[in-house]
């Protein structure tokens, strides 16, 4: 049965395009509407066929619609709801997927009218591709996905949105937009950062040549390429309007490195084992949890 009747999806890549198929492929929606700037990304939606509809501009898709899905980049958010204020149905929900909230909701907040909930989300899923021809329907399975629901939000509005996310599979939860962007920049962005440096200072390093890298990169720094190969654009924003956030937790890593440092330094053995095991069982911690698999490989194939 469908929880909405007409959802617009504004940007139709990876999250969008996974939540389209995901939606079609439970009922979830009557008619999924969409918008990309790219005509070339428009037409891949249409031929793939997971959008029922594909419109030129945001404000298009938007009408008629009861719910509005932003899944453009950070930094492009306010601009598309100042777009789609005008045309957004009385009654409507807006939600986005983006991986910052605090930033969102300043961005976008103020372009909603009177009588549309604005109900920001944030699903904690998926991999190093991108575009439309990356989404797939269990994206989200066992997934959690994060709503922020501003203070005095309608109840109705915000377990509508969280069944359809239940029904695409996920695990909800609700979190304040700043506890939000601490824990973010914790589990996702400080590592995205620290990815994308090592990934640098291997190329960097020119005593280690390219064939060197490629060849031997089925040890650790294969996982480092694999974060690495993230959408350059949305990582972009997500560290300019997480700043202060990503700043603290990547000061406390810097420290911990230093005290690393200096037990291989110092010869400190058992500290750098005590250390070791700590962290091994936060590894065990997500396995258990079902956000991972120990499997060889760590459970990754290719999907055909």
């Amino acid at each position: 049965m469908a929880i909405y009747e007409r959802v617009a999806l504004i940007g139709l890549g990876l999250i969008a395009s996974s939540m389209a198929h995901a939606m079609r492929r439970r009922g979830l929606a009557g008619h999924i509407a969409g918008h990309a700037r790219s005509a070339e990304t428009r037409a891949a939606a249409l031929e793939i066929g997971f959008v029922d509809s594909v419109h030129e501009t945001a404000f298009e898709a938007v009408r008629g619609a009861d719910l509005v899905v932003l899944a453009v980049p950070v930094g492009a958010m306010g601009a598309v709801a100042a777009e789609i204020a005008p045309h957004l149905a009385p009654g409507a929900t807006v939600t986005d997927v983006g991986s910052v909230k605090g930033a969102v909701i300043e961005a976008v907040g103020p372009h909603i009218p009177e009588g549309v909930h604005f109900i920001p989300g944030h699903p904690l899923a998926g991999t190093e591709h991108s575009g439309p021809y990356s989404g797939f329907a269990t994206l989200f399975e066992n997934r959690w996905w994060l709503l922020t629901p501003p203070e005095g939000a309608d109840p109705e509005a915000v377990a509508r949105l969280r069944a359809l996310c239940e029904g695409m599979g996920a695990n909800v939860d609700m979190m304040d937009p700043a506890h939000h962007d601490l824990v973010l920049a914790v589990v996702s962005h400080t590592p995205h950062l620290i990815a994308y440096t090592m990934v640098g200072v291997a190329d960097h390093l020119r005593r280690v040549s390219q064939s060197e890298v490629i060849k031997y990169s089925a040890s650790g720094f294969r996982d480092f390429t694999r974060i690495a190969a993230s959408d350059p654009t949305m990582w972009r924003d997500v560290f300019l309007t997480n700043k202060e956030a990503t700043l603290d937790v990547l000061g406390r890593f810097t420290e911990e490195l230093f005290v690393l440092q200096r037990a291989i330094r110092m010869g400190d053995g058992d500290h750098l084992f005590d250390y070791f095991t700590r962290t091994r069982a936060i590894r065990r911690g997500i396995i258990e949890a079902g956000q991972d698999t120990d499997a060889p490989d760590f459970g990754r194939i290719k999907r055909g």
